[in-house]
């Protein structure tokens, strides 16, 4: 059974199914509530049933007392629709909401996609969760006091592990550490999350998604929180690669376009070799965006690579394709030896 979910002052609405609970059901629709352990322990979630009847399930006593209760507070990350509700909420809108935080994090996989290119996946205790905007980054603290900064490649709902994906930067500081001596029950320290670079969920303007190698990190983050929130905007994924091999995750756009409608996917390599026998686009990625959408008035554009890649294409799709300027959104990959 399904019930109805009104949050004010916003407005919004969601629907939930009876077994899941308001916090899981509201991430589900793309609705940011705030939250932090997801556990009944932190109380970073509670807020009030104005109309409505709930299970508060495994809230825990000194997080939702017997008090509040009586009062109508209830903890969302628990909480258990049993009728139609309306509830009180304040929605996050924008990166500025969400708190920063320092964690400590396990690393629980690491799995070689290309050989420059390994998927992290980190996990935090069980009491903490982070919350995030889809797109955004974190910064890995070493012992030194440095730091180096990695976008987040999964969805904001499907935060049970953290995933980064890092390629090897030859003398680097911290990729030789995660390529040649961390193992998997490794501790790492890391705070966050950081950056502008997300979803901006209130256009209904078709979007450019523009990955240069290991920035389709984000972008695959961003398409992921779309797919979820059952966004139909159309989105074009242009991921630029020198070789076949550095696309390292081709199959996953593949999937999306071929199962969505108003996803379209479109690789580019720079340099094909002979064994990739390659039949698809060539050249630039942003010449790709060009040719294919001349006019880009219409459009936003998330892009994410090098420094080079972006400043090109920010040039060339505002300057030439009229791409309004505040319609660009951008994350800058760079990489440190020091």
């Amino acid at each position: 059974m399904s019930y109805q979910i009104t949050v004010q002052p916003s407005g919004s609405q969601f629907a939930t199914e009876a077994d899941e609970t308001l916090l899981d059901a509201a991430l589900r629709h793309g609705l940011t509530l705030p939250y932090g352990c997801k556990d009944g322990a932190c109380g970073a979630c509670k807020g009030k049933v104005l109309e409505g009847q709930v299970d508060h399930g495994q809230a825990q006593p000194h997080s939702l007392k017997d008090e509040e209760k009586a009062a109508g507070l209830t903890l969302y990350c628990c909480a258990r629709a049993q009728s139609d509700l309306v509830i009180e909420c304040k929605q996050l809108t924008a990166a500025s909401d969400i708190p920063v935080k320092t964690l400590p994090a396990r690393i629980e996989k690491l799995e070689r996609l290309a050989p420059d290119v390994i998927d992290m996946h980190l996990r935090l205790p069980a009491s903490e969760r982070l919350q995030f905007w889809a797109g955004q980054y974190i910064d890995i603290l070493l012992k030194d006091g440095r730091k180096r900064s990695f976008s987040l490649a999964n969805a904001p709902h499907d935060d049970a592990v953290l995933q980064l994906h890092i390629r090897y930067v030859p003398g680097g500081l911290f990729t030789e550490q995660v390529f040649n001596s961390m193992k998997v029950r490794d501790i790492l320290r890391f705070n966050g999350p950081h950056g502008t670079f997300y979803l901006r969920e209130d256009s209904p303007k078709p979007m450019i998604l523009l990955a240069g190698g290991t920035g389709f990190a984000p972008i695959k983050a961003i398409v992921e929180h779309a797919i979820a929130e059952e966004c139909q905007r159309p989105m074009v994924i242009y991921w630029g690669a020198r070789a076949r091999v550095d696309l390292y995750q081709d199959a996953l756009p593949q999937q999306w376009a071929a199962a969505h409608p108003n996803i379209r996917y479109v690789p580019v390599l720079a340099a094909p070799v002979a064994d990739d026998a390659w039949t698809g686009r060539t050249g630039f990625v942003h010449h790709a965006v060009m040719a294919d959408f001349p006019d880009l008035s219409g459009h936003q554009v998330y892009a994410c690579g090098s420094p080079a890649m972006i400043d090109a294409a920010r040039a060339d799709f505002t300057g030439r394709c009229a791409l309004p300027e505040e319609e660009f959104f951008a994350d800058v990959f760079s990489f440190s030896t020091n």
